[in-house]
């Protein structure tokens, strides 16, 4: 990236300048593009491998992407095959090497900026939003963004409040932005590639516990010009009794409960968002119209949150087919705990799914029966 940005701004530029301090050394990499499975860490890595090979002007650049190859080892031998200049590794100082990553995309390049986590975005919150997100509304069309943010979103394990936030609903709340929330190896590879290709800012939120787990992936998802839409959901289980929306870590969670739900007679329909905003709608009333009830998934906090958005868009659209309320799940409306117990009470679980499926097919006792 450094060599191009010195023949597209000069090496003389602020821009320039900034660039010479972030350099790295290397690592191999191998993966069969044959494999039949693969891990969501091994689909990030070959889009992002694939993507550079293709385009000189796409580059990576984050905390410990180069010679640790990765926190999480997505960008693994990147920087042995693309050299210091297309894969940089920053200080710790997310606000610094973020507001680089939009003013190299303002030029022209394509940028894919790494957090370790996304709860260190906040460092860089002004750079996204108004730098990124606004120029191409404010600038009537004339400066595009292309742009990625990327990293591991929403709870891991015993990392405390600080550590476990889902941004899901902060990123979609602001126009300009596209935010993408991969499942499977096959969302993680052919959404983040759309992303990089995107001519606009895309936040893609990853999920840590997810990155070790395999999935069957096709031969059309392996080859390099596969790609998918943005803004398109995905149903991963038809049903005909109940909807259920998730996205990230909770589509498993929800595929989970519908098999225990299918032991019992209730036959759900499981819809995987991929695509936060813009939001499938009309996927989701398709399905809620066929199926009449609709619970809601996420990991992140209830109030204003993506479940409440779809909740919306459900009564707008589709009120007149709903047979039951609509039920929401969520995290818990506190921050996150770092005791192991507490923390699994803080997050929604499988059987808190089941709970909400039955009570919108009334084969449970509602809540506040209970209560």
């Amino acid at each position: 990236m450094l060599g191009v940005a010195r023949r597209r701004l000069g090496s003389g530029t602020v821009l320039g300048q900034l660039m010479q301090t972030l350099r790295p050394a290397a690592a191999p990499r191998t993966y069969s593009a044959a494999a039949k499975e693969i891990t969501v860490r091994e689909a990030l890595n070959s889009a992002l491998d694939e993507e550079m090979s293709a385009d000189p002007s796409v580059f990576l650049m984050g905390e410990e992407v180069g010679e640790y190859q990765g926190a999480y080892k997505i960008s693994k031998g990147l920087l042995d095959k693309y050299g210091p200049d297309r894969v940089l590794d920053t200080p710790i100082t997310e606000a610094g090497f973020t507001g680089i990553g939009v003013g190299a995309a303002y030029h022209g390049l394509r940028p894919i900026v790494e957090f370790m986590t996304f709860n260190f975005s906040m460092q860089a919150i002004d750079h996204i939003i108004n730098s990124a997100a606004k120029s191409n509304y404010m600038s009537a069309g004339q400066i595009s963004v292309p742009i990625v943010f990327r990293g591991p979103n929403g709870a891991a394990a015993g990392v405390g409040a600080q550590h476990s936030q889902c941004y899901a609903a902060w990123y979609a709340h602001v126009p300009g932005l596209k935010v993408l929330t991969p499942y499977s190896a096959e969302d993680a590879r052919g959404l983040l590639k759309a992303a990089i290709r995107d001519p606009d800012p895309v936040v893609f939120l990853e999920n840590e516990l997810l990155y070790g787990e395999s999935f069957p992936v096709s031969a059309e998802a392996l080859d390099s010009s596969f790609c998918l839409p943005i803004g398109k959901a995905k149903i991963e289980r038809q049903g005909k009794d109940v909807t259920i929306t998730a996205f990230s870590k909770m589509v498993g969670y929800a595929l989970q409960a519908a098999d225990i739900l299918a032991k019992e007679g209730i036959s759900a329909e499981v819809i995987n968002l991929r695509s936060i905003r813009p939001l499938d709608r009309a996927a989701i009333n398709a399905s809620v119209r066929k199926t009449n009830r609709l619970v809601t998934v996420e990991e992140g906090f209830p109030q204003h949150g993506v479940g409440a958005e779809i909740c919306m868009a459900v009564v707008e659209d589709s009120f007149e087919y709903l047979d039951a309320p609509v039920e929401r799940i969520a995290g818990a409306d506190v921050p996150m705990p770092y005791a192991a117990n507490l923390e699994r009470m803080a997050v929604p679980q499988v059987e808190d799914i089941v709970r909400a499926a039955k009570r919108a097919c009334y084969r449970a006792v509602p809540m506040a029966a209970t209560a």
